[in-house]
């Protein structure tokens, strides 16, 4: 049974930093790549940034690109995103998701981290 699961989420004053991690189960981490997305309230899930299976590409929304990095440790099934320089439009619930090798189409996904920017 394949399971992500996403941690570090919370309160953060602007200008700050939180680190989320995404433990996924289930996966050989050779076979997917991870994306992650954010909804805020009253507004549409958005792609964030994402990730191959490798570690070697990654794209980002224009939005979160130079405060943003995304990463992943294989050895221990787990992505990272480490978010700097907060702003309190970042504001959103923060979820994974896994991608096959070969496929588009994200199939797993977690059950989301809450993550609130204070201005």
């Amino acid at each position: 049974q394949v399971q992500l699961v996403e941690s570090g989420g919370g309160l953060v004053q602007a200008g700050g930093s939180l680190r989320l991690s995404c433990a996924a189960s289930g996966l050989t981490s050779s076979n997917y790549g991870v994306g992650w997305f954010r909804q805020a309230p009253g507004e549409e899930r958005e792609f964030v940034v994402g990730i191959n299976w490798r570690g070697d590409s990654t794209y980002y929304a224009d939005t979160v690109k130079g405060r943003f990095t995304i990463s992943r440790d294989n050895a221990e099934n787990t992505v990272y995103l480490q978010m700097n320089s907060l702003k309190p439009e970042d504001t959103a619930v923060y979820s994974c998701a896994a991608v096959s090798v070969g496929y588009r189409r994200y199939k797993y996904w977690g059950q989301g981290t809450q993550v609130t920017v204070s201005s």
